[in-house]
């Protein structure tokens, strides 16, 4: 069963190393664990439904609990104090595209709002319940939004799309699939696998994930280096919108006008509800390997990498650490002995203090892998790259989708993590970098606290990559202060972001979190497009609102 007030099952645990402990209190301070609300006091807080009686809907209370919030940090804030101001009034569970059809009528008659949910996966802010409010927005003062509850505004219904979650259509000859877009990860795998092909999407939340939702957030998985993002992959689809259904068929190319898959990647559930996706696919590569590299500096590995892209060597991963994160990552493998003895390995080598770890990912025929990783090693090699073979590269992939349950365990320990990111070109990414991380520590520093920040270059280009921080810190003596923390951190490194000229979102989407920093990246007549388009597909404002851009629109403060 899935927690309902943390991440993934609560059968699966990623216990904190011995030296946890003394390596976070050296960082930040130590944690002090927090009392938890407990699930049955949650569930007792939960309203009465607004909504009238429907076959297809649930108004018990804990089901509208497990479907009012995400995974963000503000999520777990409210989850974990059991301070939720706002539920759904109900949860339906639709099998086909007729039965969302229903369900938007019944909306409509019934005055109620309809929020579309996937896996529950979003960190920022994709399915709560409530509208964003947006203060003025100017350069350098950028006033993050935040949730208010519906009160007495319309009823909600979350719509659970897991049942539509069938292999409908599977095409060998032209290497496309169409699923129900309720699917998840590991089952969409286990359907092309048995049949010789994969999608090769794979985001850290791949677990718990649906195709639906990699859609509508423009998603990108680890390896999206060798199979693309999922904007490469989406071939087309169907999409249920109160004005009727979009189809899209799967053409490989068309020049008749703009293309209306464009506008479903990363619609956020404000256009339509994707009820199928077709996907392009690719036979199951011969051979996978994952190695490792260490670099004397974040510099040279920064040069290797940019190097190897543009050299447009056919590799699936590329992953970047700074210093920090490397650090972080070594101390917290647990294997001491085997750690000390690379320690070693490399000191011998010329690489000890500022070292960086690069992962390299290497997929297809056993010739294509070998001639590709003698080409990128002979490349990591040019700038100082010491390589140590596939230990750590197995360890990765082994371990990948397991490491977000560290946050369960950082929790109970004391301590909160998020993360964010965007992306750059190239010769931008050692500002920004900086610029991101410099703003986490300035903002927390009044707060007489600490942050552990480290950052990684999850995906690269050839114009450029995106960052990924993450930064840690300890819980604060309740609720409202840790997410006084968090806001501060959040905002001062989102407004970085956007002095910076970075996108305010390489793969996590928008929701609400990110909504207050979009027309700085879009400018008044793209933002002007976007609500035209909501109001368009959605005249009524009946999905998801206040999600992506405001439902009321916003007053716009100066351009960048």
């Amino acid at each position: 069963m899935r927690r309902w007030n943390g991440w993934g099952e609560t059968t699966t645990s990623y216990p904190l190393p011995e030296n946890a402990g003394e390596f976070l209190s050296g960082r930040v301070g130590p944690g002090t664990p927090p009392q938890d609300a407990a699930l049955a006091d949650v569930v007792g807080a939960v309203p009465k439904s607004r909504l009238p009686d429907h076959p297809l809907l649930k108004i018990d209370p804990a089901a509208r609990l497990r479907h009012a919030r995400g995974q963000s940090l503000p999520d777990w804030v409210a989850l974990r104090t059991g301070r939720i101001p706002a539920f759904p009034d109900g949860v339906a569970y639709p099998v086909t595209a007729v039965e969302v059809e229903e369900l938007i009528a019944f909306s409509q008659k019934a005055g109620a709002q309809l929020i579309p949910y996937g896996g529950g996966t979003s960190v920022v802010g994709h399915i709560n319940v409530g509208h964003i409010n947006v203060g003025h927005t100017t350069v350098g003062h950028i006033n993050a939004g935040h949730i208010n509850p519906p009160g007495d505004g319309p009823p909600v219904i979350t719509l659970n799309l897991q049942r539509l979650n069938r292999l409908l259509r599977f095409d060998r000859t032209n290497q496309l699939a169409t699923f129900g877009a309720g699917i998840m990860g590991p089952d969409l795998e286990a359907h092309l696998r048995a049949r010789g092909y994969t999608l090769g999407h794979f985001p850290q939340s791949f677990e718990f994930s649906t195709l639906g939702g990699w859609v509508a957030t423009r998603s990108s998985g680890q390896q999206s280096l060798g199979y693309g993002r999922i904007e490469d992959l989406f071939a087309g689809g169907s999409m249920v919108t109160p004005q009727g259904r979009l189809d899209m068929p799967p053409f490989p190319a068309s020049a008749a006008g703009p293309d209306l898959r464009q506008l479903v990647l990363g619609s956020e559930g404000r256009l339509g509800i994707i009820t199928e996706a077709t996907v392009r696919v690719s036979p199951l590569p011969e051979r996978e390997d994952f190695h490792a590299v260490f670099f004397p500096d974040f510099e040279s590995g920064l040069t290797a990498v940019r190097t190897i892209v543009q050299a447009r060597l056919p590799l699936s991963l590329l992953r970047l650490s700074t210093a920090v994160e490397t650090t972080t990552t070594l101390a917290l493998a647990g294997h001491e002995r085997l750690i000390g003895l690379l320690e070693q390995l490399l000191y011998l080598r010329g690489i000890s203090e500022g070292k960086c770890l690069l992962m390299l990912g290497f997929t297809g025929t056993n010739d294509q892998v070998k001639q590709t990783r003698s080409a990128a090693l002979e490349t990591t090699s040019t700038y100082g790259g010491v390589h140590v073979g596939r230990q750590f590269g197995r360890q990765w992939a082994n371990g990948r989708f397991r490491t977000p349950y560290l946050r369960n365990s950082l929790w109970e320990a004391g301590y909160a993590v998020d993360t964010l990111e965007t992306a750059t070109t190239w010769s931008n990414v050692p500002l920004m970098l900086n610029a991101i991380e410099t703003a986490i520590h300035n903002a927390i520093a009044p707060f007489d606290e600490k942050a552990h920040v480290f950052t990684h270059l999850s995906h690269v280009y050839r114009q450029g990559a995106s960052i990924y921080t993450t930064y840690l810190f300890r819980l604060g003596a309740d609720g409202e202060e840790t997410l006084a923390r968090w806001q501060a951190m959040k905002t001062a490194a989102s407004e970085a972001i956007v002095a910076h000229r970075g996108t305010i979102s390489h793969q996590h989407g928008v929701g609400t979190d990110h909504a207050p920093y979009l027309a700085a990246e879009k400018g008044e007549p793209g933002m002007a497009a976007l609500h035209a388009l909501c109001h368009q597909f959605d005249p009524e404002g009946v999905l998801n609102p206040g999600k992506l851009i405001s439902s009321l629109g916003i007053q716009w403060g100066d351009k960048p």
